[in-house]
């Protein structure tokens, strides 16, 4: 049997009632229709089983239908991650009630970087989404130059982008040492993200305002990548240093892990000894030993409200910068 006719546009205009251009502006999500017309042709389509021309429907609107993800970092496993792993899921929650596609781009290797800027200088996505970016990331600059609307997750340091979601990174820090204090503690260390993400940054920040309201003095810190294997080396220099220490607040859960495995090594009760606080509320904060008392940030609303803003700029409308809430989850190790 020979496969069934597509229909054509003409044939959704005629089952609506409309004219060929008002089912074309329809299709293609232009403004100045009315609700009648939009809705009559969108019952036109369903029943007639249309499909739209991608490449028509491209060369009308000069558009692709796909946004990118890009992350500057140069490891190819990120993605893995499941801080990371949570924001794709955040993004494509969004993007399933729409005709966007998703590209996920590593933009930190100098071949990354290639292809990502020849992409966006020949518009070859309708708009972009960046997390990881780093103090003076020349990705800042090459979006900048293109035009094209672009969101960040996160705020590079030193840089206060037009459109970007964030977490409350500072003041969820703030709650992380003030419960560490609240607890009686008062030789707090931290374990600190990098100084080149924002993130790490106001995490830190949060920790040292926190001390010092509370008329304690910073009692040490050192800065590790997030990772757990960054935590661990972070936490065996701290004892080395502070072999004192009765609290550590810890920038990232996965750090707060490594932290927490050289503490068992080092014979130091958690929490009798040492109270811990991690940051983020990932999976791996439910699987130490003890559970990890850590700061909750809604990531996959983070990746959520990304894309939301991301779909407003494409269409021409304006958005003003999210800031997310976080909130303290108590479990066993504070």
């Amino acid at each position: 049997m020979a496969d069934r006719r597509q229909p054509t546009l003409d044939e959704v205009a005629e089952r609506a009632g409309v004219s060929r251009s008002a089912a074309s502006r329809v299709i293609n999500r232009a403004p100045h229709v009315s609700p009648a017309a939009r809705e009559a042709v969108e019952r036109a389509i369903k029943e007639l089983g249309y499909l739209p021309n991608r490449t028509a429907r491209a060369l009308a609107t000069q558009q692709t239908g796909i946004v990118a993800l890009a992350v500057s970092h140069d490891d190819p496993q990120l993605f893995a991650d499941p801080f990371y792993a949570q924001v794709i899921v955040g993004v494509s929650s969004v993007l399933e009630d729409t005709d966007l596609h998703l590209l996920l781009c590593l933009a930190s290797s100098v071949r990354g970087r290639s292809r990502l800027t020849n992409l966006l200088r020949t518009r070859g996505v309708d708009g972009i989404m960046l997390m990881a970016m780093g103090a003076g990331d020349p990705l800042n600059q090459i979006v900048g130059d293109t035009g094209l609307p672009a969101v960040y997750g996160g705020r590079p340091p030193h840089v206060e982008p037009q459109y970007y979601v964030d977490s409350d990174n500072a003041g969820g820090a703030r709650l992380a040492t003030e419960h560490l204090i609240g607890l009686g503690r008062t030789r707090i260390v931290t374990i600190a993200g990098l100084p080149d993400s924002q993130a790490g940054e106001a995490r830190h920040r949060g920790y040292r305002e926190a001390m010092i309201m509370a008329g304690l003095t910073p009692y040490g810190a050192v800065e590790g990548d997030f990772t757990e294997a960054a935590g661990a080396a972070a936490m065996k220099t701290l004892l080395d240093r502070h072999p004192d220490l009765d609290g550590v607040f810890a920038a990232s859960d996965n750090m707060a892990a490594g932290a927490l495995r050289v503490l068992s090594a080092a014979g130091r009760r958690v929490p009798a000894d040492v109270a811990v606080v991690g940051f983020d509320n990932l999976g791996i904060a439910q699987r130490t030993e003890p559970p990890l008392t850590t700061v909750h940030q809604s990531i996959q609303a983070l990746g959520q409200e990304m894309t939301r803003m991301l779909i407003a700029l494409i269409a021409g409308q304006d958005r003003t910068p999210v800031i997310l809430p976080t909130r303290l989850v108590r479990r066993g190790s504070a």
